[in-house]
């Protein structure tokens, strides 16, 4: 199940689901130790005249989920006409403490008087293991603890400002047990003061309702690494209020996604709308420690091996640069930072890595065919590289070049120079950003162009002239090999793969729209350049071609998670705005870019109501699928329209539009 909203202040990070229930609790990183795991829930439900109603059991719940367009909290109605209630939830976590807080107002919609209890269900997967926990009801601070040894999460509610009297714990999925959630079916919660092994929780507010009448209930979890902490952090929630801490996360994030005022000329309030909370989503998953988390979403574990909650060098590259773009260098430096940490000795970067640094879980092999290989990405190496450069250009800031440029600049663009086939000159087989095949990729051949070309410049800056002598020849002998090898005159576009075999050169000649963007993208051949022209052309028209619901799949015949049917496989969100930026880059009027804001609308079609995008989706439905949110989809987003302003700023249509350094 997609997540509709993702809260987070880079240390603690709280995932909704449709129903507004809470489905991942990451702490004391984005991304790392999931202690809710998606598979365990924490309900919410609602005792009336005898029935109860939980939001994710009674299909009478007509549920509106969104985010705010300008405060990274949810916006949540859920009205049950059955029963006669209404629910409405902000909920947010408090920017400079691990802290969610969730404001919920209940509304009787009859009009006579009844009684109405709300209901909080919690069942946790502490370390992300089931089991071996407690849950206890603590006296001193009139709350329920879970806690497992440098874990603790304290739950209070108050109703109207009377703190809950009802609680129970007990066990969830042992021997048959349901859960503590079911002891609400009476209305009666039995008190049961502790538990331990698989334990769970419920809370319950009680009150009496006027015909017509709303009550407000605040309810919160302090995440702490002790159980004395998760008390100090209680006591201060109490001594600010909630209602002080919603207000002051809220003001925080309407500063931040406010920093600069853009001119968005042609846009629509929903382009606008996606824009800022796309920014808001990329800045929820970075981590404290700089790690930039690819998707917090923890079903995708249902479907493949692993999730998506890694750090992955290509997606926070892409990251840092859109965030430098929106003028948030703050926040990308971060990234840089945790490259700066986790870059081997020999100068190039690994797969993946988990958001602590250290090393993430690969299928790349270190041997193949009985000789050691490097099972690494190489466009990764080069696209940090290639970001930095960038980063100084939004930042200006030629300390922190100066202080990374042996480790970051000098240590892997000497890898990319000496990584390469003598007698091509292409880079040697790696895996492709896909990562699914390994030779020497388009994209990633051009991607090492586009680095040492930065590190060039890096090193012009700095007066390393030898250095930069070294780079910007060995830039040019790359993108001379490009344009001979990897272009193919008979399809009328760049090839997907070269890899080297005894009888030669061996292509693959799948069309793929990475090898046209990467040509465009890193400086290869210019945008309006006609062989490049005809590449998009060809490639798009393929990638498009029984995409019932338009956008570009990544290459023919693409499998993965693939829906059935005509189209060459599932459109992304990613690839469909890589097109967007080349019709940008071709654009010469205000027209020319009709086609651009078109494909933003589609972006907004197909994004959740809350501003979620996925990394792909159904081409004859447009339901999302895969990983959602997937931070790379939103960073593209952003990125686009920025280049969109850029654009008509250069066109001298709206001077000015993007005023971000």
């Amino acid at each position: 199940m997609a997540r509709s909203i993702v809260l987070s202040n880079g240390e603690l990070c709280v995932a909704l689901d449709k129903f507004a229930e809470v489905r991942d609790i990451y702490y004391p990183h984005v991304g790392l130790e999931d202690h809710v795991r998606g598979h365990y829930l924490h309900r919410v439900g609602i005792l009336v005249d005898g029935q109860i109603s939980w939001l994710s059991q009674d299909p009478a719940w007509e549920i509106s989920i969104s985010c705010e367009e300008e405060a990274l909290a949810s916006s949540v109605l859920a009205r049950n006409s059955r029963i006669g209630v209404e629910l409405t939830f902000k909920d947010i976590v408090y920017n400079e403490r691990p802290v969610f807080i969730r404001r919920v107002l209940i509304k009787n919609m009859l009009d006579q008087n009844r009684e109405i209890k709300l209901y909080f269900g919690h069942e946790f997967e502490i370390y992300k293991t089931h089991g071996s926990d407690t849950a206890y009801f603590d006296p001193e601070s009139h709350a329920i603890i879970h806690y497992k040894g440098h874990r603790a999460f304290l739950i209070r509610a108050i109703l109207d400002g009377a703190v809950f009297e009802d609680y129970t714990t007990g066990r969830a999925n042992f021997h048959g047990l349901q859960g503590s959630y079911r002891d609400a079916d009476d209305g009666l919660l039995s008190k049961n003061p502790i538990e331990h092994g698989p334990a769970d929780s419920v809370i319950g507010l009680y009150a009496p309702y006027m015909g017509g009448q709303s009550r407000i209930c605040h309810y919160w979890i302090a995440v702490a690494q002790s159980i004395a902490q998760a008390q100090e952090l209680n006591q201060f929630i109490i001594r600010k209020t909630p209602e002080h801490l919603i207000k002051s996360t809220t003001n925080f994030w309407y500063a931040w996604v406010h920093a600069y005022d853009w001119n968005f000329h042609g846009l629509s309030k929903e382009h606008i709308s996606l824009f800022r909370r796309s920014l808001m989503y990329m800045r929820a998953h970075v981590d404290v420690d700089g790690g930039v988390i690819a998707s917090i979403d923890s079903d995708m574990l249902q479907y493949g091996l692993d999730t998506y909650s890694y750090v992955w060098p290509r997606d926070g590259a892409y990251v840092a640069m859109s965030l430098d773009r929106a003028g948030q260098s703050n926040v990308s430096r971060r990234f840089f930072e945790f490259c700066k940490d986790v870059i081997t000795k020999q100068g190039y970067i690994m797969h993946k890595y988990l958001p602590d640094k250290s090393l993430g879980s690969s299928w790349h092999p270190w041997i193949r065919d009985g000789q050691p290989q490097l099972p690494i990405q190489e466009d990764e190496t080069a696209l940090v590289i290639y970001a930095l450069l960038e980063h100084y250009k939004h930042s200006h800031d030629l300390e922190f070049i100066e202080s990374v440029f042996s480790t970051l600049v000098e240590k892997p663009a000497n890898f990319l120079v000496e990584y390469r086939d003598a007698a091509t000159k292409l880079p040697k087989p790696s895996y492709d950003l896909w990562e699914r095949l390994r030779g020497c990729s388009t994209f990633t051949a051009a991607s090492v162009c586009g680095a040492l070309v930065a590190a060039a410049e890096l090193s012009k800056i700095l007066g390393k002239d030898s250095h930069e002598t070294r780079y910007r020849n060995a830039a040019s002998e790359v993108r001379e090999a490009i344009l001979k090898y990897l272009w193919d005159e008979k399809s009328g576009t760049f090839v997907k793969l070269v890899n080297w075999t005894d009888a030669g050169l061996s292509y693959d000649k799948t069309l793929d729209i990475s090898s046209v963007y990467g040509i465009f993208a890193f400086g290869i051949l210019p945008a309006g350049d006609k062989k490049l022209d005809r590449a998009f052309e060809n490639t798009v028209r393929a990638l498009t071609h029984g995409v019932s619901i338009g956008g570009l799949a990544r290459f023919e015949n693409d499998d993965y998670y693939r829906i059935e049917g005509p189209s060459s496989g599932n459109p992304w969100v990613i690839t469909t705005l890589w097109y967007a930026e080349y019709l940008i880059a071709n654009a010469r009027t205000e027209s020319d870019l009709d086609r651009v804001r078109e494909i933003f609308s589609w972006v907004v079609r197909y994004a959740q109501p809350s501003g979620v995008l996925s990394e792909q989706l159904n081409p004859q439905t447009g339901e999302q699928v895969c990983a959602s949110p997937l931070t790379w989809a939103h960073a593209s987003y952003v990125t686009t329209v920025l280049k969109y302003l850029d654009r008509l700023g250069e066109l001298g249509i709206c001077k000015n539009c993007n005023p971000a350094p």
